[in-house]
């Protein structure tokens, strides 16, 4: 009975005989991993950058397009004669998407309110000394 226990025990320390130290390998040819990974990793690395670049001459500027330029121009000829009715002592109002102008001349005194739709910041300017028979 004596040689049946002796074999586990054989197996056991042998095992252990054949065991061997890890060693660490990098990966990045930086830290001294092999040179020929430097490729892939630099490929894998571009390809999940989706950083712009802030001095890039096309992401600094972007053509308005030809409906916003339309709209830009109505806008600026509608309010154009807003101001040209007041001159003639009418009162009125422009509503855009983004603002809210009201003109008022009250004898001589101009007021145009402006309300930002989306915030209801609201701006007031007041010219006075203007005289409507001139």
């Amino acid at each position: 009975m004596a040689g049946v226990s002796f074999i586990p025990c054989l197996v056991f320390f042998g095992a252990n005989a054949f065991a061997t130290q890890l060693i660490y390998e990098p990966v990045n040819p930086n830290f001294g991993g092999n040179p020929l990974n430097g490729t892939f990793l630099l490929q894998n690395a571009q390809s999940q950058d989706d950083n712009q670049d802030p001095t890039d001459i096309d992401n600094l500027y972007k053509q308005p397009s030809a409906l916003d330029r339309f709209t830009d121009s109505l806008e600026t000829r509608l309010l154009n004669q807003l101001l040209t009715d007041v001159g003639d002592g009418n009162s009125g109002e422009l509503v855009t998407d983004d603002f809210i102008v009201q003109i008022v001349d009250n004898d001589g005194v101009l007021t145009v309110l402006i309300t930002d739709r989306t915030t209801g910041d609201k701006s007031e300017i007041v010219v006075s000394g203007l005289n409507p028979t001139n």
